[in-house]
């Protein structure tokens, strides 16, 4: 029995094809690509222009964690929106929002300002991803909900590579850059409002907190939250870390793509072998590869641009799609009524994690050196592994293809 008192969803049939699953998440994830797009653009710009005005490095930080305040908010306030008006005007609910606080940025200078559209931008993402998650969840099925996310995860990564290099189509400083991002997220609404694939219907939606989303997929809310941990300490420190190994920033841009080219690629691999083998097994075989790229790169006596590049590819090819796996963890343990309370868990979980990850990456580095980021890495990579094993043992399950079985 489901210690929340979740029902567990029937043994799921044989999957649909290539055609059926795209045909019936292409609309989102369209969506998901026009937002990232945005997100992609705004967050550095609005770097750049804290710090061209001379704002103190305090308060850039505290500009650029009033974020995770903001999307905090909206992962715990998003599901009464989604369940007054549905998924459809939700999102374009969520997507004004993110587009009036990008205007917002132009209109104002920073910095104090900027702390309200900043917590404003973060509420509203939140809000656009519980929508987005949940109503991927809704068409995924039991045996394809781990590709459904390898789709939505390219896209994801994918738009994280392409984005960036808006920043050389104008001025950063200047108020053009903020009004494309303003633009695409209002573009984001036009293939969600167009489809004739139904949004799931908002019926009577179950509301639960954390605490019953860890009893309900203990495993799942733990991956999340180290999801966070793990991968916000990697991309926010990696440019301190480049720089006291001896390789310099100047290199930071290829390593961190090379990495992001890893998430890409990877991203429906991850999911197909997880319908297929289980979320489990391919969890702890990702933070296996991840924690051997991280005493790889303890193991560095001097900055290499080339080894640091593998090894930065190699870790996020292995911790990359934790957060993937955690959702479908999850989800193949609720109903649809509870899609998107889950979702808005699993993402406050996440945040939670990221919000707080580079900060103690830093702690680390600050007592240990420049090893201090991997060290860090791969105790939560350790921890969460033996969880892992631990659930497994607990409750043994079965590939996702065959249906869930028990809480995990």
């Amino acid at each position: 029995m489901n210690p929340a008192g979740a029902g567990v969803p029937p043994e799921a049939p044989p999957g649909p094809g290539w055609r059926a699953i795209l045909g019936s998440v292409a609309a989102v994830l369209l969506c998901c690509f026009a937002f990232q797009l945005a997100q992609g653009v705004l967050s550095p710009v609005i770097t750049v222009q804290l710090v061209g005005h001379q704002t103190a490095t305090g308060l850039i930080g505290i500009v650029s964690s009033i974020y995770f305040v903001g999307f905090i908010a909206g992962t715990l306030h998003s599901q009464r929106v989604i369940d007054r008006v549905g998924h459809i005007r939700a999102l374009g609910v969520f997507a004004v929002v993110a587009a009036d606080a990008a205007l917002l940025f132009a209109l104002f200078d920073p910095p104090w300002t900027w702390l309200l559209w900043r917590a404003a931008l973060g509420y509203a993402l939140a809000g656009i991803f519980v929508v987005v998650e949940s109503w991927l969840n809704d068409k995924a099925a039991t045996s394809t909900r781990g590709t459904v996310f390898g789709l939505y995860q390219v896209v994801s990564w994918g738009t994280g590579i392409v984005a960036p290099l808006g920043m050389n189509l104008a001025d950063p400083m200047g108020p053009v850059l903020l009004i494309v991002a303003a633009i695409a997220f209002a573009t984001a609404l036009v293939p969600v409002a167009l489809t004739r694939v139904g949004n799931p219907e908002v019926g009577q939606r179950s509301r639960f907190g954390l605490r019953r989303l860890i009893a309900i997929s203990p495993l799942g809310v733990a991956t999340c939250f180290a999801s966070g941990l793990v991968n916000s300490a990697f991309f926010g420190l990696m440019p301190v870390y480049t720089d006291a190994v001896g390789i310099g920033t100047e290199n930071l841009s290829l390593i961190l793509a090379v990495a992001t080219i890893a998430g890409t690629v990877m991203a429906v691999p991850v999911g197909m072998l997880a319908d297929r083998f289980g979320r489990r097994p391919v969890l702890l075989a990702g933070l296996a590869i991840a924690g051997a790229a991280s005493v790889a790169a303890l193991r560095m006596d001097t900055g290499g641009l080339v080894v640091m590049a593998i090894v930065a590819f190699v870790f996020t090819l292995g911790a990359g799609q934790a957060y993937t796996l955690g959702v479908a963890q999850t989800n193949d343990y609720v109903t649809g009524r509870d899609f998107v309370a889950a979702s808005g868990g699993l993402l406050c979980a996440w945040a939670v994690g990221a919000s707080i990850g580079a900060a103690i990456g830093a702690q680390a580095m600050t007592l240990a050196g420049a090893d201090g980021l991997f060290f860090y890495e791969l105790i939560i990579l350790v921890a969460l592994g033996l969880f892992t094993v631990y659930r497994m043992i607990r409750r043994p399950g079965r590939p996702g293809a065959a249906g869930p079985k028990g809480a995990a």
